[in-house]
Order: C-alpha cells, then structure tokens, then sequence
C-alpha cells in the first residue's frame, strides 16, 4: 500500500487535480471538502469523503483518525468573507482552541494548523503538487501590451507586494498607473469586475504572493475562469509572479487571452 494522506479541499478544480496526482503516484488520499466551496465531484471520486464546515474541527479530526491518516494537504479557495457565516464566532474558535489574535486569512489558517498539529494531524506543504503549474519570467501568450501596460506593472508590482505581506489581498487593479481596485474578502475575479467598473476598459490586474509565503496556508492562483472575467471587462493585461503564482488550465486560457488581445506576463 502506497502512503496514506489526506486532503481537505476548498474551491476551484485544483483539488481534483491533485486527488488524480496523488493516485498516479499509488497514494491513498481520503478527502474532507468544505460546504459550499469544495466540488461535489470530489465525493464521488474519492476513496473516502465528508463534508465538514468551517468550525467542525473535531469532525474534521475524527474522520481522518478513522481512515488512519495523520497527513494532510490543503487545496482549493475558501473565502475569507465566510467568517460571517452563522456559527464562526469569537467564543467558537476559543473553544475549539483557535487562538486568534485577529481574522486574517493568514493568522486564522496558522491558527487552525496549529490546532490540528496538537491533535495528530500535520498539514503537509502542498508546494511539490504546484510546480507544474508554475509560470518562468516573460510573456506567456502572444502580447506583452505594449509600453502602457509595462508602466503600469512597473508602477503596480511594489504595491501589491505590500498589500499582500499586509495579508490584506494578493490583487491589485491599476490603470494610467493609478491604484483602481485592491483585494479584500471578494477575491480576485470580485477585484477585477470592481476595479472596470470604476475605470472601463484597459485594466491591467497584478497578482502576486507574499514576500514569506507559507505554502500551507495560502497559495495565490489564478486559472481559466479569472481569464474569463478578464476578457468580459475588456481588461489590457494579467500580471503574476513568476515561479510563484500558479496558472491552472493555461492553455485553453492563453489561447482565449490570445484571440481576444489579452496580454498575459509573468514578473519577477
């Protein structure tokens, strides 16, 4: 038998992707998807599967211990406006042992790793299922548009690096290097509809990770369906980090980013 791990998956198609990975490499992989985030396909590929919410910890706990896993990887989105989901409340994490000083992102995922480390299970660092989707430096389609959208990257890139070692957001709009839009709990494709609603077309989108990112806590991502949001809006240019922000179905993607005159680069 191949090595047991577990997987609790948020949004996204990305843990579907790591799920059929990990049974390429003879890996047994129980998962735990989150309601309201994970894929319903996710239950019937699966080996084993429940669907647990935000603060069902123990639950959590409980089925991995009874399918005698004591490793997991975290894959897919949650949103971070789900802490004012009925249920998640300041007297409920105390319970559950979340010692959070505050309800960022980045505080209540370390917070909730910690825990889960004190009751035997090891959130793993899912960086070696990422490499594939990781992007070299350059222009990844067929555009690098232009000297106006190399400005406002130029003018853009050391403030959504701010932003996002704030853990306020890892997207930031800019136009005629102007800050437009920046990330909070709507996410990415909330962001860039935002952000063309106030400056119409020729919106350039950065998105970056953290100066220290701990890939067990958060991995910016971007994919075909932010792609899609981009060409609705007319946008003039997708920004990520090289090697750092990983590009799900980017084929199809560049392909519609070619056709339609998306520029799509990869900064360093």
């Amino acid at each position: 038998m191949g090595r047991r791990i577990g997987i609790i998956a948020g949004g996204g198609a990305f843990p579907l992707r790591a799920l059929a990975e990990a049974r390429k490499l003879g890996w047994s992989c129980p998962v735990a998807g989150l309601r309201g985030a994970a894929a319903e396909e996710l239950e019937r590929e699966a080996e084993a599967f429940i669907w647990v919410g935000p603060m069902e910890i123990e639950k959590l706990v409980s089925f991995f211990q009874d399918h005698s896993v004591t490793e997991a990887v975290m894959f897919g989105k949650v949103e971070h406006r789900t802490i004012f989901a009925g249920g998640f409340t300041a007297e409920a994490a105390a319970v559950l042992g979340l010692e959070t000083p505050d309800l960022q992102p980045a505080t209540l995922v370390k917070s909730l790793i910690e825990t889960l480390a004190a009751r035997g299970l090891k959130i793993l660092d899912p960086s070696a299922f990422l490499a594939p989707y990781l992007c070299p430096e350059g222009v990844l389609g067929k555009s690098d548009g232009g000297g106006t959208v190399s400005a406002d990257a130029a003018f853009g890139w050391p403030l959504v690096k701010a932003l996002a070692d704030l853990d306020i957001g890892q997207t930031m709009v800019v136009k005629k290097r102007a800050v437009v839009a920046v990330e909070g709990m709507d996410g990415t494709d909330e962001t860039i509809r935002r952000g063309a609603s106030l400056a119409g077309e020729g919106i350039v989108v950065l998105k970056t990770a953290r100066t220290r990112q701990d890939a067990r806590i958060d991995v910016p991502m971007v994919g075909l369906e932010t792609v899609r949001v981009l060409i609705r809006v007319k946008a003039a240019a997708l920004v990520i980090e090289a090697e750092r922000v990983p590009f799900f179905q980017k084929d199809e993607a560049l392909a519609l980013a070619d056709e339609a005159g998306l520029a799509v680069l990869a900064r360093s």
